[in-house]
């Protein structure tokens, strides 16, 4: 009898195992079984905002995701609002995801005590790089960098420079400027790229960085002065780099968007967005969508996505060493 108690206990516990694995796999592998949530840390109608809207909407298609993203806005302080949010208050269970923003959570991680770094999200994938520009309003009487440097020593500090909050890519590109130039500005921080952008149509600051996406759809109501970059982009090919002008900087300011999870959601889920994410992005009715509205793609994959964190990680610490808050 004992015997057969034994093997009937046995035979019960082996089953059970097997059905609770088994229902584990099979929840994994109906992820998601509802929409999924990412957070866009800026405004409304942004390039981060609008870009996210772009490369997600085909993740209700069963080749992709088979569930739609719904984007949700905690933009303030630069993405610090909503970042912070995500670390601390965000579900772990995979339905809510992130967009992220480099150089601007990591630089802002190694100057101020943000709840975040390179340590607490997850990568998914990459999907765009958009550099930073130098624009002034329609009616500037500024037409090139040149003129605006000359007003610049001749009135120091006088020269307002909007952007998108603090040790954000547009932060960088004007201390930049400034060093490179070796002049006194004073720089505006707002709470995301629409104000930055409306601040230097509407006169209320004398220039800004801002996203080369967002100046190309404005640029009926700019002029758009230089770019922050290596080379020159496709979208705007007539605007000569600041090293083309003598003007020493270089891509560091460069706006890598894409898509993270915060720290704690499941690997198998993770792994399943790592996959299915590039796939997405690269997709032609994205693809289009994005050229038509001047947003530049940059498609990278996690483990991609892993080491371009790692490397600007350090690239900004050396940057910023003399910047940070004490």
């Amino acid at each position: 009898m004992k015997k057969r108690r034994f093997g009937w206990a046995a035979t019960v516990f082996v089953m059970a195992t097997m059905m609770i694995f088994g229902l584990g796999s099979v929840v994994q592998a109906e992820y998601p079984e509802s929409p999924v949530s990412m957070i866009v840390t800026y405004s409304p109608g942004g390039a981060t905002d609008f870009q996210a809207r772009i490369v997600t909407m085909m993740a209700g298609d069963e080749k992709f995701l088979g569930q739609p993203i719904v984007i949700i806005n905690k933009p303030g302080a630069g993405g610090q609002v909503g970042w912070n949010w995500c670390v601390q208050k965000a579900p772990k269970d995979g339905y809510t995801m992130l967009s992220y923003n480099v150089p601007h959570f990591i630089a802002q991680s190694i100057v101020f005590k943000t709840k975040y770094d390179i340590k607490t999200f997850a990568p998914v994938a990459n999907w765009g790089a958009d550099p930073a520009v130098l624009i002034v309003g329609k009616e500037s009487p500024f037409n090139t960098v040149a003129d605006l440097v000359e007003y610049a020593k001749k009135n120091p500090g006088k020269v307002t420079v909007s952007g998108a909050g603090l040790y954000v890519g547009h932060h960088i590109a004007f201390l930049q400027l400034a060093k490179a130039a070796g002049v006194k500005m004073t720089y505006i921080p707002e709470k995301g790229g629409v104000p930055a952008m409306q601040s230097v149509i509407a006169g209320k600051v004398k220039a800004g960085f801002n996203n080369l996406s967002d100046a190309y759809r404005n640029q009926d109501r700019l002029k758009i002065l230089g770019i922050a970059d290596l080379e020159r982009n496709d979208f705007l090919p007539d605007v000569k780099t600041f090293k083309e002008m003598g003007i020493d900087i270089d891509d560091s300011s460069v706006n890598f968007r894409g898509v993270a999870f915060p720290e704690g959601v499941s690997d198998a889920i993770i792994n399943k967005c790592a996959d299915i994410f590039p796939k997405m992005f690269n997709d032609k009715k994205t693809l289009k969508k994005m050229k038509d509205s001047g947003s530049p793609v940059r498609v990278m994959t996690r483990d991609q996505v892993i080491k371009m964190w790692q490397e600007r990680q350090a690239y900004l610490e050396d940057l910023l060493k003399d910047l940070k808050k004490k």
